[in-house]
């Protein structure tokens, strides 16, 4: 394991790395107290290697570092790289490419609805995780030494890890089954906050385009001023006081102030000044109940639940969790007749799931026990 404090120790790094075909990445970083991820640790491997470059170290320049995650020829492994990626994103400008995901590829290896990296590194290498680590402030410093060898192990199995998943991927014929997944995970457009979708995030139950407009109006100005200030949102003004002040519409700081759970100081500060300015330029859209009640597919109830159950089915004959196969949303497209677009008609996923399910909703396919055998099984009429 090597400790990377300087740029040129970096730069000589990154070009040893560069020749290979893959390298295994994590990151460790704190955001309790900001609204974008503070980078604390990278760590990298490749398979004769093992390093861990200090981002807070003087001075230390990334570029090189980020060159790499560009290098077409490499592949970068991570394991559930939505949080990595999106800091390597916020601080680069770019994703890295390609990438691959074991969390991904182990959903559909058999090993469950997104498995942990302990419990991946248990059930394939058969090696016991020492966790003591995972809590720790990795801004502090000096690191000790234990810690450095917990962060270090993060890549270090992940090599291995993703051999074994590729060739299980490979002898199955399922290599182009994570595809879709890893091309999403890969897109920039995951990675860009924008402020007037903040409010879908939020849960609440309302078909008021009036209230709805108000919510998403005011969830887009605290999302820019936690942008802005590089604060959490929550610091700013909690989820649910922000719907009660959707819902209640105040007009002056008097009103504000008789919402529950609103503080007296940000009734009667800036704070305030600047969420009844909001409210008061909203522009009410008609449209958006229907985008929150997300029901756009009028769906035949029993007709979802019986796609459900084969799913099921499909998903523990082969291996795979449901929700890689099909999503709720393609399910109510099928339960609605809307076939187009639909993803479980397309590829592998016709094969071993859209074709039953079409034959199920035609009345061409039953599904049975047989007691004899114990197994579920399929008829075709």
């Amino acid at each position: 394991m090597q400790l990377i404090y300087n740029t040129d120790e970096l730069k000589n790094l990154c070009a040893r790395l560069s020749k290979y075909d893959f390298l295994a990445v994590d990151l460790e970083f704190i955001r309790e107290k900001t609204y974008y991820p503070l980078l604390c640790l990278i760590q990298v491997a490749s398979k004769d290697e093992a390093a861990i470059i200090d981002p807070l170290a003087p001075d230390i320049d990334l570029s090189s570092f980020f060159d790499l995650m560009q290098n077409d020829k490499v592949v970068k492994v991570f394991h559930s790289c939505r949080q990595d990626v999106e800091i390597l994103y916020q601080l680069s400008g770019k994703v890295p490419q390609p990438l691959f995901d074991t969390q991904i590829a182990a959903m559909v290896c058999g090993f469950g609805e997104s498995i942990g990296y302990e419990r991946l590194v248990k059930a394939v290498l058969n090696i016991e995780l020492d966790k003591t680590d995972c809590l720790s402030n990795w801004q502090l410093r000096p690191l000790n030494e234990h810690q450095l060898e917990y962060a270090c192990g993060d890549v270090t199995h992940l090599i291995n890890i993703y051999e074994y998943l590729k060739r299980q991927l490979e002898e199955k014929g399922r290599t182009d089954w994570i595809k879709e997944e890893l091309d999403i995970a890969s897109s920039e457009k995951n990675y860009i906050v924008e402020p007037l979708e903040a409010w879908e995030r939020i849960k609440f139950r309302s078909h008021n385009s009036k209230v709805l407009s108000n919510l998403r109006d005011l969830a887009a100005w605290r999302e820019k001023r936690a942008q802005d200030k590089n604060v959490p949102r929550q610091s700013i003004i909690k989820d649910d006081v922000l719907t009660m002040i959707a819902t209640a519409n105040p007009k002056t700081r008097e009103d504000l102030e008789k919402i529950r759970g609103m503080r007296k100081d940000v009734a009667n500060g800036k704070l305030a000044d600047e969420m009844l300015e909001v409210l008061a330029n909203v522009k009410v859209d008609n449209k958006i109940s229907k985008q929150k009640k997300n029901d756009v597919y009028n769906s035949i109830p029993s007709l979802v639940e019986m796609f459900k159950m084969l799913l099921k089915i499909v998903s523990q004959e082969e291996g795979v969790v449901a929700r890689v196969i099909a999503s709720d949303t393609d399910l109510q497209k099928m339960g609605a007749y809307k076939d187009k677009d639909c993803a479980v008609l397309c590829g592998w996923r016709k094969e071993i799931f859209g074709q039953k399910a079409l034959k199920l909703r035609d009345g061409a396919l039953s599904i049975h026990y047989n007691p004899k055998t114990k197994n579920i099984e399929f008829l075709e009429k």
